[in-house]
């Protein structure tokens, strides 16, 4: 699925879209103020941006050289209460690739963002397998292999796998993991990040060829010290 990155700084809306995008298997991140606007556009590359048009004390569409800048490969989806006509033409016009007035109907953004990355040349029925060095993951059969055996995982451990899987070139931190896996159900302080990350690199080290390559956990997931983690090579 694509990735997406939500910019929207009412919480309740974002809880919402974040919750509803992810039931629909896409990868979402979100920007909540002007102040991260600026720091984070950019960190990373997005397929879709679903971007507010105003964000505290700022007009997004201002930013749009910026962001195209930023992200040139993004398609953008502006998300506005300012609806009339004018407004709307001033919003393609000056680069968004779709305008969805305030208050909408989740079934139409699913819809709009759809028929964008069609558009875009990412069909969303493209295939489900992320692959990484030796690692393969199925997104709809949940199937996990390490060249070719297949390895058990428990739920949260095939989530946690998938969200480094599909963020492959990134150093997550563990507030970030935990937001993507856990959602809001998970304890901040919580050291349970710590506690998965570990038994997934035992099992990938544990398996077949790894074992026999005598190959050590944190070859699978490293450890960034004092960021996070990201995904290994393995052996």
């Amino acid at each position: 699925m694509a990735n997406i990155l939500l910019v929207e700084d009412e919480a309740k809306l974002a809880s919402f879209l974040l919750r509803g995008l992810a039931a629909e298997g896409y990868d979402c991140d979100w920007i909540d103020s002007s102040a991260r606007f600026f720091t984070e556009i950019g960190k990373q590359p997005y397929q879709l941006i679903l971007l507010d048009r105003l964000v505290q004390d700022i007009d997004t569409l201002d930013y749009l050289p910026l962001i195209k800048k930023q992200q040139p490969d993004a398609l953008i989806l502006m998300l506005t209460a300012l609806q009339d006509i004018d407004q709307k033409v001033t919003g393609l016009q000056a680069g968004a690739d779709d305008y969805l007035g305030k208050p909408f109907d989740f079934d139409e953004l699913l819809a709009r963002i759809m028929a964008l990355l069609r558009r875009g040349g990412s069909n969303t029925s493209h295939s489900p397998e992320l692959r990484h060095g030796r690692l393969l993951l199925n997104t709809e059969s949940h199937r996990v292999w390490l060249d070719a055996q297949e390895i058990e995982f428990t739920h949260l451990e095939y989530q946690l796998l998938k969200c480094f899987l599909s963020n492959a070139n990134t150093v997550l931190s563990r507030e970030r993991i935990l937001n993507k896996v856990w959602g809001s159900l998970a304890d901040p302080l919580t050291n349970i990040v710590d506690v998965y990350i570990r038994r997934v690199r035992k099992k990938l080290s544990d398996t077949g060829e790894a074992q026999q390559l005598d190959c050590h956990n944190e070859s699978f997931i490293e450890t960034v010290r004092g960021v996070g983690y990201r995904l290994g090579k393995g052996c």
